[in-house]
């Protein structure tokens, strides 16, 4: 089941990486998954940042920018998108207007049940830090700055 998960991640993460949308085209939305699913995805045997974002949130759009540069500088490092409470167009149309081209794959939770079931709360954003042994390193309820990312970042990318 993991090593499935796995491929499927990976599969989704080049594609993602290969994202040439323009401004005027709207991604595709992120794909439905459930907490046991994304748990597998986090225990993939790399370093992971998953980010909880909506697109009706506004701290989400402040702190997309660091989250978008920060996935571009550690490749090593993958980044997940957890979109929740949310309709896919508009988390489709926050992807185009904030992330696209990021390196980043995106899940959607239409309930919110999964940031709960890491250990979070339902609001947003909350970004999740995950050591390559799927342990988690720590967790940042609302919008992350740079100084914050940076420290988690040195912790889990070791």
């Amino acid at each position: 089941m993991i090593r499935r998960v796995a491929t499927v991640l990976t599969v989704a993460w080049i594609l993602a990486g290969c994202s040439t949308s323009s401004g005027g085209s709207l991604p595709e939305p992120p794909t439905p998954t459930t907490a046991d699913t994304f748990e597998a995805l986090i225990a993939a045997e790399a370093p992971a940042v998953v980010n909880v974002w909506a697109s009706w949130c506004l701290p989400c759009r402040s702190e997309a920018p660091i989250l978008r540069a920060a996935a571009r500088s550690h490749p090593d490092v993958r980044f997940i998108g957890l979109n929740v409470q949310d309709t896919p167009d508009g988390a489709a149309t926050f992807i185009r207007d904030h992330l696209d081209g990021v390196p980043m794959v995106h899940f959607a939770d239409t309930n919110g049940d999964i940031p709960v079931a890491l250990g979070g709360t339902r609001a947003v954003p909350i970004t999740f830090f995950y050591r390559s042994d799927g342990s988690l390193a720590g967790t940042h309820f609302g919008a992350v700055d740079e100084p914050a990312l940076a420290r988690y970042l040195d912790e889990i990318d070791r």
